[in-house]
């Protein structure tokens, strides 16, 4: 049912989110969907209930309005804030620059006040002006950067924030363009640890991170990304306004999100500017221990293979255990902070030293934790990430480093989560294997019912099932249950007359050693039938690199390859040379929006498993082993399922495009999984012929040809 108006806090009757959603739609040109519709009746349901949502609203449903307004009519009505969280920089510019501000512009006179919106990002990727104005404390080996016979590459780019620092309204990194490499921006911001906090940092009224805090805690509406909502949620400091609506955008990458945040990372060079850190404000001889603990971490991790580790040798038990000992040493020996300092750089320094130590110490400490309960109960997976043989690039050379992962986080969102507060979790691409459940599954949502399941996208109403979960063993009487409903608000797309999937059933299974030939002869052939106009999306940089080597002298038309130039700037020519040709890896399988007739094919070499010696993917499959299921279809197949949407998702952008999806890869077709794996995908028409796909593929060409 609509809700009915409502009186706001000025006593403004607010109208029902049906009427809102309709002005904003006449607003901005659009026509109503019948999809937005139903998303916006169940995310309005939602928030009145407490009860959280799943919905996938696939491209071209307006699931961005769809959510967006019944938030801001909540937001308003209530006089909270609702928090929107995405993953991607392209979908929170999208919403500050364009969504919001129109809406805001057709709401304000329903709503009897102008709706506020704010973006709102951690503070390391916010310029501190006391950082710019004291440089960055205790790194030596900076020093002469700016001798005028010396300017170093790096040099120039702190120069050029120095410059930024004085014309920028904002701080926001994202807003420097071209931007600057990792260890240049280091140089200007500061983590939340290491910040002296407004009150007593000198520039703490013009502090840019705290100006957008200020500004969010105003807002009926603040877009952030998945790393601040997780550092929010794990970490003890509160760094988002107090909100009772989460609407998470993008979900499908929020466990990944939400494990990167949660890993750490120790390495003998890290250990060794820790030490650096604190030399000149303790004892020499505890800040030199330090500095010799680490040296003997680099030394023995030289000496250890790459890969999961199982077992804790005792020589890096011993290492670890060295250096877990000397960072505390020299944490009791710098002491808190003194509430009577009036030394801000002195104070700078301390924070700096103390972040990098307690960073150290914890993540040691950590590493050796997890190794202590059988392996089939851990929490944690470690692994040593060293330098491959010919590693590329203009930065230094990483040095091996040990990380230490949660093996899951569905108990970290359940707690942290969705146990206080509502949640909406939207993507196009929710549904693998025909069901919520894998994902809902790594969220640490509650199962629903198998049959009610199955029923889902027949629900007359859109709203499918609702699970309930009472608090877990060990939890309070207090603790909210969990109870979850799910949407599948459809699509737009009649998939079935705009697309064709191929599945090259007639090639051999793809190999360890490459493109087989048969695959770059296929690929040749593909594109040269649409007459260039292909995205290839490969599984690994590796597979692009020699595609597109091998192939450049063989087509008639231009071929691009991730890499060659920044990838927007790639996918800008790609979208702007209709009979171009791009391939690439990963980011282009989740980040291509291209409408219209430059892209007509889109190429997966293969299906996207992860590799069978990814450290988390590999702990995850054993531990749902460990606990009867099939660790296989639960974590490689899942992972595969969802990239090869988000890669078929590619194709169909408006509704006047029509391509095809070609996946090479024959067991799509000839594998027991592969049920699973082409039930997550859109519902194209299949074949598995050459020579269909082909004369397609001509067609379309001529037809784009005779309409350009």
């Amino acid at each position: 049912m609509p809700s009915p108006d409502l009186l706001n806090q000025n006593d403004v009757r607010v109208p029902d989110t049906a009427t809102l959603l309709a002005a904003a739609v006449k607003a901005i040109g659009g026509a109503e969907r019948p999809g937005q519709v139903k998303m916006a009746e169940a995310v309005e349901r939602a928030i009145a209930t407490g009860e959280h949502l799943a919905a996938q609203a696939g491209t071209g449903t307006g699931k961005s309005l769809a959510y967006l307004v019944p938030a801001i009519r909540h937001a308003v009505d209530k006089g909270t804030t609702v928090v929107v969280s995405t993953a991607t920089i392209a979908l929170q510019r999208q919403l500050v620059d364009r969504d919001l501000p129109r809406l805001a512009e057709a709401l304000t006179p329903l709503l009897g006040r102008e709706p506020k919106y704010a973006i709102l990002k951690g503070r390391r990727n916010y310029l501190c002006l006391h950082r710019v104005q004291t440089g960055a404390p205790d790194e030596p080996e900076e020093e002469g950067l700016f001798d005028p016979q010396q300017l170093s590459a790096l040099g120039r780019q702190v120069k050029r924030l120095n410059e930024w620092a004085e014309e920028t309204a904002t701080g926001d990194r994202d807003e420097l363009v071209p931007g600057v490499s990792e260890q240049a921006w280091r140089q200007v911001s500061v983590t939340a640890r290491e910040c002296l906090g407004a009150q007593r940092c000198p520039q703490g009224t013009s502090c840019f991170a705290e100006l957008a805090r200020a500004e969010a805690g105003e807002a009926d509406i603040v877009v952030t990304n998945h790393a601040l909502l997780a550092i929010d949620a794990l970490e003890e400091f509160q760094v988002l306004p107090e909100h009772d609506v989460v609407i998470v955008d993008e979900a499908h990458e929020l466990v990944d999100r939400v494990t990167s945040v949660a890993t750490g990372a120790l390495s003998g060079p890290a250990g060794e500017a820790a030490a650096r850190r604190c030399g000149r404000l303790i004892e020499d001889g505890l800040a030199d221990r330090l500095k010799e603990a680490a040296e003997g971490l680099a030394l023995i991790l030289e000496d250890l293979p790459a890969g999961r580790m199982d077992v804790l040798s005792p020589a890096l038990g011993n290492t670890l255990a060295v250096l877990r000992d000397a960072a505390h040493t020299c944490l009791t020996a710098l002491g808190g902070d003194r509430k009577d300092d009036n030394d801000p750089a002195g104070m700078a320094a301390r924070k700096a030293a103390r972040s990098a130590l307690e960073e150290l110490h914890d993540t040691a400490v950590r590493v050796l934790e997890s190794f202590e309960p059988e392996i089939a109960a851990r929490h944690d997976v470690v692994w040593l990430d060293k330098p491959y043989a010919g590693q590329t690039g203009n930065g230094p050379q990483r040095p091996p480093t040990l990380h230490v992962a949660p093996i899951g986080v569905g108990g970290l969102l359940r707690e942290a989560l969705f146990q206080t507060r509502t949640t909406i979790l939207t993507s196009a691409t929710l549904t693998l294997g025909g069901s919520f459940e894998p994902l809902a599954r790594q969220w640490g949502l509650p199962p629903l019912n198998a049959a009610t399941d199955r029923d889902a996208k027949a629900a007359a109403e859109g709203l499918a099932k609702t699970a309930t979960s009472d608090a877990p063993e060990g939890k309070s009487a207090e603790d909210k249950e969990i109870r979850w409903a799910c949407l599948d608000a459809g699509s737009p797309f009649d998939h079935g007359r705009a697309g064709i999937l191929y599945v090259a059933r007639h090639l051999p299974q793809p190999g360890r050693d490459g493109l087989p030939d048969a695959y770059l002869t296929e690929i040749t052939e593909l594109i040269e039938a649409a007459g260039g106009r292909t995205l290839g999306l490969f599984s690994s940089m590796r597979a692009a690199r020699q595609a597109a080597d091998e192939l450049r002298g063989h087509l008639t038309h231009p071929l691009l390859c991730q890499g060659d130039d920044s990838t927007s700037l790639l996918v800008k020519r790609f979208a702007e040379e209709e009979r171009t040709s791009l391939f690439g890896t990963l980011s282009l399988w989740q980040g291509v929006d291209v409408p219209g007739p430059a892209l007509q094919l889109v190429i997966m070499d293969r299906i996207p498993f992860p590799r069978p010696d990814d450290p988390v993917a590999s702990a995850r499959q054993r531990a749902v082993a460990a606990r009867g299921g099939n660790g296989f279809m639960a974590v490689a197949a899942t992972h595969a399922a969802l990239l090869l949407a988000q890669g078929a998702g590619r194709l169909l952008r408006s509704m006047s495009d029509r391509g095809v999806v070609a996946v090479l890869d024959p067991r799509l077709a000839t594998a027991r999984y592969g049920t699973f794996l082409k039930s997550s995908l859109p519902p194209f028409w299949a074949t598995t012929d050459p020579e269909v796909v082909r004369g397609a593929l001509r067609r379309l060409d001529a037809a784009a040809a005779a309409g350009a």
